[in-house]
């Protein structure tokens, strides 16, 4: 039986939204869905929100996910079913660069090396949003020459032969900002791809490498 995850909620006096996550939360934890539930009131305990860097409530602390704003009862219901599959993140990370904190998942993605391939499964996804996909690549220009990305240029270049001519075309895009040598054994390939716009790609990322 997987273990319950436990739950912080940040509220405030006069929060709209508050009452009604309190609410949701407090009626999963009667019917079993959490091993505990902590409320904190950021007015009488302004410390928590500082030392927790949380700027807006409601703020909720699901296992390892942090999520802000109003989330109904079965929207918090689902990310309880994600966090018992700690290999399940790409639904966080999209989660958070939807809402603006991209920022947030480039720390965890330079803390832990692991979560690039998360990005990979995020960037091939024909259903993630568009959003996140930017958010992707904003994390990748970030990270550009870095060693982070040189190592991630095997699992990158798998994308090389995706289906989709978009996976395609981003994924010589971001071995061009490895400005690194064995990209180019995945790009070389790609100057024949069937699609125009990939061939285009994979030339001006290869010239990034050889300058």
């Amino acid at each position: 039986m997987s273990q319950k995850p436990s739950a912080l909620l940040l509220i405030a006096t006069g929060c709209q939204h508050c009452p009604a996550m309190l609410q949701s939360l407090s009626e999963l934890i009667k019917q079993g869905e959490l091993s505990s539930l902590e409320v904190v009131n950021i007015v009488e305990a302004p410390e928590r929100a500082q030392a927790l860097n949380v700027r807006s409530v409601p703020w909720l602390k699901l296992a390892n996910f942090e999520l802000v704003g109003l989330k109904s009862k079965s929207e918090i219901q689902q990310w309880i079913e994600k966090a018992q599959n700690p290999d399940d993140m790409a639904a966080y990370f999209e989660e958070l660069m939807t809402s603006g904190e991209i920022s947030k998942v480039q720390q965890m993605v330079e803390q832990d090396p692991h979560y690039m391939q998360t990005l990979f499964e995020i960037m091939s996804d024909e259903q993630s949003s568009l959003s996140a996909r930017i958010g992707v690549g904003a994390i990748i220009e970030q990270l550009e020459g870095s060693e982070l990305l040189i190592n991630a240029i095997d699992q990158l270049g798998q994308y090389c032969q995706h289906s989709s001519p978009r996976v395609r075309n981003d994924a010589c895009y971001y071995l061009g900002l490895s400005h690194h040598p064995d990209a180019r054994k995945y790009l070389r390939p790609m100057l024949d791809d069937k699609d125009a716009e990939v061939q285009d790609v994979a030339r001006e990322a290869l010239n990034e490498i050889n300058d």
